[in-house]
This record gives C-alpha cells, structure tokens and sequence, in this order.
C-alpha cells in the first residue's frame, strides 16, 4: 500500500498524541465529513459557521480510517472509540503538516493569483501539464488559509508538478500562503477592482498580489500581464526583492508570451502565440478572450517547468470551461433550445465585462435574444454604485438587448440603463429566479453572472432542473 502519509509520521509533524489502534497510514485527508474516501483522515477544524468536531461520528461511519482532533474539543467527542491523533489545534497542524508536504516534494511548484481567472487558469495548467507528468492542483477554489495547507498536506510524494491558487481579499492574505507554497513559476493574471471596499484603491490591491514574489523559490520565475495597468509597477515590486527572471504575456509588442493574433467562436478559440522567433497556432476547446489571454502564461509556464509544450498546445483543444465559470449547457425548451452560459461562480468588474464579451460572441440562434442575467458585484464598499452603474458601458457596446437584474446593487445599472434596453430587475434572486423560468424562449442565449453571495447559483441550478439537455436528432449531412 502506497500511503499519503503514514500514521508514524502524522504524530511526529503535527506533535500528536495517539489514542486506539491507529492504521499503519492513511491514503488522504479531508475537512469534509460527507464527502470523505475510505482510508483517509479526517482534520476536525472549526470553521467560522461548522466545527468539525461535530461530524466526527459521521466521518467514521463514512470511512475515515482515523480523526485529528484538538485537545480542548476531546471531552465533547464522549466515547468515541476510534483510532485519533489529538493535537493543540487543528488547523494549525494541518498546516504544519501542508508545510511537510512541500518541503519533502521534489515537484516544480507554480503559484497563480490574480484579480480575475486564478480557477480557470489553475485549471488550464492541471489541464496541460499531465500529459508531462503526475500533477496535484488545489480543489475548487481552495486558495485560503485552510485550503492552502490542505492542498500542500494532500500532495502525494510521487507528485511531478503542484499547482495552487492564491487568493485573498484583504492585504497580507497571499504572503504567509505563498511562504508555504514555495513556487517556482509564480504568476499574477492581471490587477482588477475585486474587493475594492477593504482597499483604497487599484495600487493597493495590486501591492497585496505582489505579495506572491516573497515565497517564491531562489532563480524562480514571474510571468505578469504586460497588458495590465499595474505591469510596471508589479515588475518593480518584483525587482525590488532581487527577483530577476521577470516574464510577460499578453498583446503588448514586448510580451515574452505574446499573442499575435485572437479568433473566437461561441464555443472555441483559436490564438497565434509568438514565443521567441517561433509562432504556434493554438485551438483552446473554450471560448473567450479572456481565456486565450490566460492560455498564454499557462504556456510560459509550461515552458518554465521544463514540461511538454507541444503536449501542451495539443491539451488545449480538449479544455472544457468549468462549472460557474463559463460552463456552456443547451437544453430543449418547447420545439426548440436555448442556450445557457453560467458564469455563477463570482464576479467583479473586470469579470463581468469578460462574460458580457463572451455573451455578445454567442449569437442567440435564429435571431434570438441575449440576454444578461446579473447579480450583485459585493465587496465593492463605497465604489458599489458606480461600478454597478459603468456596467451599462460594455453591456451597450456589445449590443445586449435584454438585462435581468437582482439584488440591491442593481438598481444601479437599472438607472445608468436607456429604454432602448429592455430591463427586468427584481429586488431578491429568488425572484428572479421564478421570472427567468417563466420568460426564457426558445433561441434565447443567457449568460448567468454574480459574486458567489448572491446565490445565483439557483438561477442556473433552476434552469437546469426544469429543462432537459438538448438532444440534436438532425442527420447529419
């Protein structure tokens, strides 16, 4: 049996106390009581809304091999008789033990953050770095102060590549991460205006992101987005802590990883990479602009991790966008379709403005309508109504029709909005939600986008639920 690790070593990274007959090891870990696998240890954290400690019996009964519990919460577990590694505090040793896990790791480690696409782009180099090797990447969007020792503690041994997200929302978040995380390849995907209330402005967010420079590996590389306004100034945060393999993409004529042509469809991409005196036609089997632009540090790194690059390209043609993030479903409504974007996942200016363009790139079939299903931006503080309000810039300038709006926020755009646009606003997602149900046509095309709080996830949930895929039955000719 191949461990993760063995029960001697958990005891001996994290100072534990054993109590029962613990197993020789464990094959994984999780903070998840329902979802957690045969053979793995289940970490007990207390969490800001659960205690892990609560689902201890539930996590045996689904096949945790053995519980890491705190010394203060073992009284509350009664008589409990299973095999447990007691320790001060939970979280704490799980961290301790993410941080084991990459000091004994000989994989090339690459860190992504960002204001926009730190998922899709984790995803994309999960995507086409296997073919070169045995990739670990983070789960989801696991890129906080849990999830990121979680993802280090789960890295198996025999690991090739780790790659892991970073986020934060506040400064200071991204440093004692990337400490842990120690990347070779550490990239910022561009600066936006997400979590605007906890900052001053675009130059603070932009500092907080620089952070991931502090972690990274001796002679490692940062690949920036030459195309953003804060280019020059990450590059001279960069320099300024010694860092001197400083990479860039984008369309900008100096980019390392330039783009020198885009082609988009509504389901696919094309992009023409110059790297060095070579060019190399790329398909990407996801659409949007955004998505190219990201495909271009994916393969700087790639490059840079001494992977496969013409592996690479060709696992780009297979990508598929992911779940709230571009996600592209046709369902049958009537005697016809209609087609349905979720880009549910999260929102903030600059995402926005990327799903809207990816919206306006999806002609409604037969003529029929686009249409723009948005939520509330949170976390935008005291900028909330004019970032709402300039949404009605590229929403007009894209040619959508047809807004359906909800959430406070909202009425924001709802005012900044001619009457040549036909709007539908209501004041909770629920509401929506029953509207959009009742209103959809066939022909339709609607993109679905909203910070993650607002509960947008049920619009698309709702459609899903109510409308089967499509099945296409014409011949073929």
């Amino acid at each position: 049996m191949s461990w993760l690790w063995t029960s001697e070593d958990l005891i001996n990274i994290m100072h534990g106390r054993p109590i029962g007959s613990l197993p020789a090891g464990i094959t994984g870990i999780s903070i998840d009581s329902r979802s957690i696998g045969a053979g793995e240890a289940f970490f007990a954290i207390k969490g800001d809304r659960v205690d892990g400690h609560d689902f201890a019996s539930m996590a045996m009964a689904n096949g945790a091999s053995l519980l890491v519990v705190s010394e203060a919460r073992l009284p509350a577990l009664g008589r409990l008789t299973v095999p447990m590694i007691v320790v001060e505090d939970v979280l704490a040793a799980l961290t301790t033990l993410g941080i084991a896990g990459r000091n004994r790791s000989r994989a090339k480690i690459v860190a992504v953050t960002g204001s926009v696409g730190k998922t899709t782009t984790k995803e994309m180099l999960r995507h086409v770095l296997s073919p070169s090797g045995k990739v670990h990447a983070s789960v989801a969007s696991y890129n906080n102060h849990w999830g990121v020792p979680l993802t280090l503690a789960r890295m198996p041994l025999d690991s090739d590549f780790g790659v892991f997200e970073v986020g934060m929302n506040h400064p200071d978040e991204i440093r004692p991460l990337v400490k842990m995380v120690r990347p070779h390849v550490a990239i910022i995907t561009t600066v936006a205006a997400a979590h605007l209330g906890n900052f001053k402005n675009i130059k603070e967010i932009a500092a907080a992101k620089a952070e991931i420079f502090e972690g990274l590996e001796p002679d490692g590389d940062v690949i920036l987005n030459r195309d953003s306004d804060q280019f020059s100034f990450l590059e001279r945060q960069a320099q300024a802590l010694g860092i001197g393999r400083i990479y860039s993409f984008g369309q900008h004529a100096k980019a390392d990883f330039r783009m020198a042509e885009f082609n988009g469809s509504q389901e696919r991409s094309a992009l023409w990479l110059t790297l060095g005196n070579e060019t190399f036609e790329i398909a990407i089997g996801a659409p949007g602009r955004h998505i190219a632009e990201n495909a271009l540090a994916v393969l700087g790194a790639v490059t840079l991790v001494g992977a496969d690059l013409d592996r690479a390209i060709e696992a780009l043609a297979t990508l598929q966008p992911e779940k709230g993030r571009g996600k592209r479903y046709k369902l049958s409504i009537d005697n016809g379709s209609f087609t349905l974007i979720d880009e549910s996942y999260n929102a903030n200016p600059a995402s926005m403005r990327a799903a809207i363009a990816l919206l306006a790139a999806g002609a409604g079939e037969s003529g029929g309508r686009r249409i723009a299903v948005l939520g509330d931006m949170l976390e935008m503080g005291d900028h909330a109504r004019k970032v709402h309000a300039d949404l009605a810039v590229p929403l007009l300038a894209a040619g959508i029709e047809y807004v359906w709006l909800a959430g406070p926020e909202m009425l924001a755009l709802k005012e900044a909005l001619p009457d040549t646009v036909h709007v539908e606003y209501r004041e909770t997602t629920a509401a929506l939600v029953d509207f959009v149900l009742k209103a959809v046509t066939s022909g339709d095309t609607l993109m679905v986008k909203s910070s993650l709080g607002t509960g947008f996830g049920k619009i698309v949930a709702a459609l899903l639920d109510k409308f089967p895929a499509f099945a296409d039955t014409k011949p073929q000719t």
